[in-house]
């Protein structure tokens, strides 16, 4: 029965890691994309698109390290030792610091006035 445990949980961990990979993937490409669309429309409009397009590629990635981070305790669960409890303090940690950042950065974004975030770009 153990055996079974730390099989399932091998899989979740894996399919896990699927999922962050097909996120960053996805935001990647939507990044490019509209960066793209950026560059065609950049005469005409859009004066804060770049910003756009870099907060919502954050946002992904912030969406993604927490999958990532998912992924790590899940592995972590199933007997761990003292040096896999020590790597996952230390990837939380840098994780939480990333995040932290992201989104105090998402929340200035959102209390910028519109003209702010066009005179930013």
């Amino acid at each position: 029965m153990p055996a079974l445990i730390v099989t399932i949980m091998a899989r979740l961990a894996v399919a896990v890691d699927l999922v962050t990979g097909l996120i960053i993937a996805f935001a990647v490409a939507e990044a490019v994309v509209r960066t793209a669309r950026l560059c065609f429309e950049r005469c005409a409009r859009l004066p804060a698109g770049d910003e756009a397009v870099r907060l919502r590629l954050g946002k992904w990635l912030a969406l993604a390290l927490e999958f990532a981070l998912a992924s790590d305790i899940v592995r972590t669960a199933v007997a761990p030792s003292w040096d896999e409890i020590g790597k996952l303090a230390a990837i939380m940690a840098l994780r939480t610091a990333l995040n932290y950042f992201l989104e105090r950065e998402f929340e200035q974004a959102a209390r910028m006035p519109p003209e702010a975030v066009r005179a930013a770009a």
